[in-house]
């Protein structure tokens, strides 16, 4: 499992940057591509909102790999 960090103060992060974070996409014109397409799941749901907000505790799942949102 993958492991994202907020920063500092943050409560949430956007859905394509996390993926970019996490290495998973290039940049955040792919990370919306993928989300769009119905590619990447939050919570084991497919989520299609290309910023959606991701809070501590959830999990991304995208390419069979899995995402953790942590504190920093």
């Amino acid at each position: 499992m993958i492991e994202v960090s907020l920063r500092e103060g943050a409560e949430h992060i956007d859905l394509c940057d996390a993926l970019k974070v996490a290495g998973l996409v290039d940049n955040g014109a792919e990370g919306k591509h993928v989300v769009g397409a119905g590619k990447v799941k939050v919570d084991g749901v497919v989520e299609t909102r290309k910023r959606c907000k991701i809070r501590l505790g959830q999990v991304i799942e995208f390419m069979g790999k899995k995402i953790c949102i942590r504190a920093s």
